[in-house]
């Protein structure tokens, strides 16, 4: 990815849906269902159960290796690339869930195929680019991203609900709502980038823009 000089190292791009579907948009809630039990697996859910005998089995994804990296920068300056990969790839399909869940997109969410959910993130050259201590304190110097994205996903929620019956009567996703929305996710998508998957060191913007 061609990163510019006032470009962030993370950005989300989403294509409009030119076409919707009534039917799965009227049963969203169910049809999700599935493919959010595979993200679940492995995107750090946990699972348990325990028999009479006592015998019990437990399944669990890793979800994203935040802890980990933290301990590699912070002591080794470090990165590992296949992190960094599995976590870009595990943001891009939560992304890919995420959007069918909320009528971004009509496509059944794929497990390894971009399709038209479009995650840009930055391999940062840890020595140059980062600040090994800055991993300790990012997540509170975004408590101002979070307050304001708590807001916004309640914003989210409230659009979300009135797109599902202008899909249903009307056979379309206002624009609007779809840039709205498309935007707050851009937003959250930098403020993980920051706090959580640290690829960069450079504070989010107050954005909804690319």
């Amino acid at each position: 990815m061609e990163q510019g000089a006032d470009t962030y190292p993370a950005n989300l791009k989403i294509d409009y849906p030119v076409v919707v579907d009534k039917t799965t948009t009227l049963l969203r809630i169910f049809t999700v269902i599935p493919i959010a039990i595979v993200l679940g697996t492995v995107g750090g859910g946990f699972y348990q159960f325990t028999t009479a005998q006592g015998v019990g089995a437990a399944f669990g994804g890793g979800g994203i290796l935040f802890i980990p990296t933290l301990i590699m920068i912070l002591f080794r300056e470090k990165y590992p690339r296949w992190w960094f990969d599995w976590n870009l790839n595990l943001t891009k399909f939560t992304l890919r869930v995420f959007s069918y869940l909320i009528l971004l997109r009509h496509e059944y969410p794929s497990t390894d195929e971009d399709q038209a959910v479009h995650v840009e993130l930055k391999y940062p050259d840890v020595k140059a680019e980062l600040n090994r201590w800055m991993p300790l304190v990012k997540w509170i110097l975004a408590i101002p991203h979070f307050f304001v994205l708590f807001f916004l996903g309640i914003a989210v929620f409230i659009l979300t609900v009135v797109a599902w019956f202008t899909i249903l009567f009307k056979d379309e996703y206002p624009e609007g709502f779809f840039d709205f929305i498309v935007g707050v996710e851009r937003w959250a998508l930098r403020v993980q980038a920051y706090s959580f998957l640290l690829i960069t060191d450079k504070y989010p913007p107050f954005s909804l823009t690319e």
